[in-house]
């Protein structure tokens, strides 16, 4: 198993920005994906963004796109998710994860979870 850890999150107000980091522990089965889902209050969790770890391919939720940016630093073991332009309904608690597929919904392995506040 991959061993995960995430960091960031935080509060902001609305239009900041904030960048979520997930370390981990190795990649030498492949081939897989990392990214982020988020679960809002009282809401189903949704997938966000996944990229290849080796391929550096990338998928945005239509609800992200132009706004948020996934990118993977494989000298750190360290994938990042920049979100800029934050809305209210960006507030969620945001959960790092394993993939098999870059589009898939379902993670395999996921990190412990942060909070993203954005208040108006």
């Amino acid at each position: 198993q991959v061993h995960l850890v995430e960091s960031g999150g935080g509060s902001v107000q609305v239009g900041g920005s904030l960048t979520l980091s997930c370390t981990f522990s190795d990649y030498t089965f492949e081939p897989y994906y990392m990214g982020w889902f988020r679960q809002p209050p009282g809401k189903e969790r949704e997938k966000v963004a996944t990229i290849g770890i080796t391929s550096h391919s990338t998928y945005y939720a239509d609800f992200v796109k132009g706004r948020f940016a996934i990118s993977v630093d494989n000298a750190k073991n360290t994938v990042y998710l920049r979100m800029n332009s934050l809305q209210p309904e960006d507030t969620a608690e945001y959960y790092c994860a394993t993939y098999t597929t870059l589009r898939s919904n379902t993670p395999l392995q996921t990190a412990q979870g942060t909070q993203v506040t954005v208040s108006s």
